[in-house]
């Protein structure tokens, strides 16, 4: 029988969020439908909101929450189960594209969403972005796994395969970066550069592994990742002392630091290794200019990641793992908590810049 359920809507036109009274469908043979204990606000759906679209449109893609109703083919949870919802596959049939998902609302209008929708208090979801969660961890906070936690953990536990003693610096501290941080930190990395605009970001970034912090406000922040690496010993193909780190990742996708992470990152020593990584963790909103010759001559790398090159079935049990043992302290990442109905100012909060690490919807 269909599910009632509250949902935020993003309106075609400009304007606040709203939040619909509507019944959800009966799921279909690959679909599940989920009472939703948490979900993550996440920037890219401000992108979502400030961006042009055709009809009204269903955001969030990460939460936890409990099984209600599963279809006839879902079989790895079901109805009481508790789990997690997230927009990567767990663990993709490629011979099968999940249906988009529409829903009728109040106004007679359809709303569509890309993929999942996770700003209401019940959602309908294909199978492959529901996870498995074990009923021994906090329903709230773990919500983050589904985004943040996998795309900048895995940006550097799988994107770049950070090793022990390797040299990485993450361009913005929030809730992705931090989890990037933590990654960092999990497997060894020194040193760990934060670079964000503000000393209280910078501070809080060491809570989560960070060893130094960089200002960008005070000063070039290239320049100053630089300076802290400058190598005694190696030279690059110009002779000049090898400065720059192992890893330069921008979890922000502004246009300066989608700029700033090719020459942060060290130059190679011809003949010896090949240089740096730069990587892509943000979401873009704009293209950018690199310097090619810098790419070349110093063989540094330039790559994306999306979703931590993660996939959840293998890897939420590991950043489960990490939250049980300390490393991936999510009660500290987690700073602050709304109400659905608080919708409109916990997103205009985190447009302002006023979340510290990740905000949370509690439902």
């Amino acid at each position: 029988m269909p599910t009632d359920a509250r949902v935020v809507v993003c309106p075609s036109e400009p304007g606040p969020l709203r939040i619909d009274e509507i019944a959800l469908p009966d799921p279909g043979p690959h679909q599940v439908v989920v009472k939703q204990f948490a979900s993550g606000i996440c920037h890219s759906q401000l992108h979502q909101m400030h961006g042009p679209r055709p009809a009204p449109q269903l955001l969030g893609h990460e939460s936890t929450g409990t099984v209600v109703a599963a279809g006839s083919e879902v079989t790895h949870v079901k109805e009481g189960d508790r789990v997690m919802v997230t927009w990567v596959p767990r663990s993709p049939d490629l011979g099968r594209r999940p249906d988009p998902i529409s829903l009728q609302l109040e106004d007679g209008s359809t709303a569509i969403s890309q993929g999942v929708f996770t700003w209401a208090d019940h959602t309908i979801a294909d199978e492959q972005y529901i996870v498995s969660m074990p009923e021994d961890v906090r329903t709230d906070v773990t919500a983050i796994i589904g985004c943040a936690v996998m795309t900048g953990s895995g940006a550097a536990y799988h994107t770049a395969g950070v090793k022990q003693g390797e040299s990485v610096a993450v361009f913005g501290v929030g809730g992705v970066g931090l989890s990037a941080i933590v990654a960092a930190a999990v497997v060894g990395a020194d040193p760990i550069i934060a670079v964000d605009l503000s000393d209280e970001k910078l501070e809080f970034a060491k809570e989560f592994g960070a060893t130094i912090g960089v200002n960008a406000s005070e000063g070039d922040a290239v320049e100053q990742v630089r300076a802290l690496t400058t190598s005694d010993t190696e030279f690059d193909f110009m002779g000049r002392p090898l400065a720059g780190v192992d890893y330069a990742f921008d979890c922000i996708g502004v246009k300066q630091t989608m700029e700033q992470i090719l020459p942060a990152a060290r130059p190679g020593v011809m003949g010896v290794r090949t240089g740096g990584m730069a990587v892509l963790v943000g979401v873009p909103q704009t293209n950018v200019e690199i310097d090619a010759r810098d790419l070349l001559i110093n063989e540094k790398k330039y790559i994306g990641s999306i979703g931590g090159s993660c996939r959840p079935d293998r890897d939420f049990p590991m950043f489960i793992r990490w939250y049980k043992e300390g490393d991936l302290d999510l009660d500290a990442l987690v700073t602050a908590s709304y109400e659905l109905d608080q919708i409109n100012e916990a997103t205009d909060a985190l447009a302002a810049g006023h979340i510290t690490g990740r905000s949370i919807i509690q439902l």
